[in-house]
């Protein structure tokens, strides 16, 4: 259980997450996560990153049930700054990212895939945002580099996924492939990125970042203010009990 790093060749670096069994990630999770995305970019050799995960989903989002357990505030202090560490490390990774997603790619999945420079997906991926259900609020930023405003609004307010072919359609999914070729199909993807010059790649990443028409870092940290007020709030605590009540919780 935990984060780690292969390399199936010189410059592509696999950073998989395992943490069963619905990979809902802890407070560490996420430091471990970004840290070994910002450790595989900065590697001179490595000129594609593949964000990958080990399980039935690729990434259930915070781990509530760590939030429960804290009579204070620390875990969801830790989980916020956690997870803005983690996107922020994929957004900036000094080369391409590629997510691998299979399953359900919930919460804070969508923050990093969101951040992703392109996504693979399996057939029975999909992909929400289910934070009011949980007493949250964040990663519309995320969601809407996935699709449009409406389309992200919508989703949003009913906590509703999407499917891969969905995305797929939007144009936000490179390629949907039966679950047994993903990472097969993400590590194509990734090569054919990964036959560029590693100098001028990370120049591209650099620039393409640059043109950015919304600075995903801020508008993600403005969300967060919300979060943090309704669990200072004890509205996101009723919420979440609530949530856990009638669905069970990671």
């Amino acid at each position: 259980m935990g984060v780690s790093t292969s390399r199936p060749q010189p410059s592509i670096a696999i950073v998989t997450a395992a943490y069963p069994p619905v990979n809902a990630l802890p407070v560490q999770g996420w430091r471990d996560l970004a840290e070994a995305v910002r450790t595989a970019g900065r590697d001179p050799e490595v000129r594609c990153v593949v964000l990958a995960a080990e399980g039935r989903g690729f990434n259930a989002g915070v781990d509530i049930k760590e939030v429960q357990r804290d009579p204070g505030r620390t875990a969801i202090i830790g989980a916020n700054r956690g997870c803005y560490e983690a996107f922020a490390a994929v957004y900036e990774c000094e080369v391409p990212v590629v997510a691998a997603v299979q399953g359900h790619c919930l919460g804070g999945g969508i923050g990093l895939v969101g951040n992703a420079d392109a996504i693979v997906a399996a057939d029975d991926a999909y992909f929400g945002l289910p934070e009011l259900d949980r007493g949250a609020l964040g990663a519309a930023t995320h969601l809407a580099r996935l699709v449009p405003q409406h389309l992200m609004r919508t989703l949003y307010y009913t906590s509703r996924t999407v499917t891969a072919e969905e995305l797929h359609r939007h144009g936000s999914v490179w390629e949907v492939v039966p679950r047994d070729q993903l990472l097969d199909a993400a590590l194509r993807l990734a090569g054919e990125m990964a036959t560029k010059d590693g100098a001028l790649i990370r120049m591209a990443k650099a620039a393409i970042n640059g043109i950015d028409p919304v600075d995903v870092r801020r508008s993600y940290r403005f969300e967060q203010g919300f979060t943090f007020e309704a669990n200072l709030s004890g509205l996101a605590d009723r919420v979440r009990d609530g949530f856990g009540s009638r669905n069970g919780d990671n």
